[in-house]
């Protein structure tokens, strides 16, 4: 049975990009099959596994246009055993194209449905810093939605808006989405980030991953070299801790 796994915040600069990326790899690592999905039309996720965004004949904005499928657009990756369905900037269009006609929302979903059983253990969805129709169809498409969050004062009242937002798609949308929390780009050395880090596990201790994300040189190096961390640098602290939340996720499974 394949998990859908969206990966989204409405603040930008948390680690969605880099969770996805470094999250699909830990996955691949432990002999699961991913895909990735680039949903943002920034195309980061895209760039991160080394291809060009503007050299591709197709994309997954086709896929949601209903011109293509997902396994005809998707690419595999360096990572062994992990795909990646891509983007371009091509998708800044599609909110306008596809807002208001029926079922908007559930484009992705109905696609996944349609990928033959087994293909894959885990789709991984990367979305833009906004809640607009391209994130819709992720939330829609989903079992779990991923709030990366950073130990910051605006990043923590952000998420609580945003939790209210997905408590209305759980309502309307998506009655089987579950959500949780995790900290990213932590920097233990930082009072304001410890404090916040107190809070916030008081506070969403039910709904907040064990593992923590910690702040990593490595993490900004790996998508230079088109490749995920856990391979550019497999020995380092971020590894690790990807590896830790890929165990985590698997456990709670």
């Amino acid at each position: 049975m394949t998990t859908t796994v969206a990966i989204s915040n409405q603040k930008g600069g948390v680690a969605k990009t880099t969770t996805c990326l470094s999250l699909g790899a830990c996955l691949a690592e432990l002999q699961k099959s991913v895909l990735l999905i680039d949903l943002d039309p920034q195309a980061n996720l895209t760039l991160s596994v080394g291809l060009k965004p503007k050299e591709l004949r197709r994309t997954v904005g086709d896929v949601i246009l209903g011109n293509a499928t997902l396994v005809s657009v998707s690419r595999e990756s360096a990572t062994a055993g992990m795909d990646i369905a891509p983007a371009n900037q091509g998708l800044t269009v599609l909110d306008k194209v596809l807002y208001g006609r029926p079922g908007f929302q559930f484009r992705l979903r109905d696609e996944l449905a349609t990928l033959a059983q087994g293909l894959y253990d885990y789709v991984l969805i990367d979305c833009p810093p906004s809640l607009g129709t391209l994130t819709l169809n992720a939330l829609a498409a989903a079992d779990l939605l991923i709030i990366p969050i950073q130990c910051e004062y605006y990043a923590a009242r952000a998420l609580r808006h945003y939790i209210e937002l997905i408590q209305q798609i759980r309502e309307k949308t998506n009655p089987n989405l579950r959500y949780q929390v995790l900290v990213t780009m932590y920097d233990r050395r930082n009072k304001i980030s410890r404090v916040i880090l107190e809070q916030v596990q008081k506070n969403l201790s039910d709904v907040l991953f064990s593992t923590i994300i910690e702040v990593d040189t490595k993490l900004r190096e790996s998508p230079v070299f088109g490749q995920a961390v856990t391979q550019y640098a497999p020995k380092t602290r971020a590894s690790e801790q990807y590896r830790a939340l890929a165990r985590e996720l698997l456990d709670g499974r």
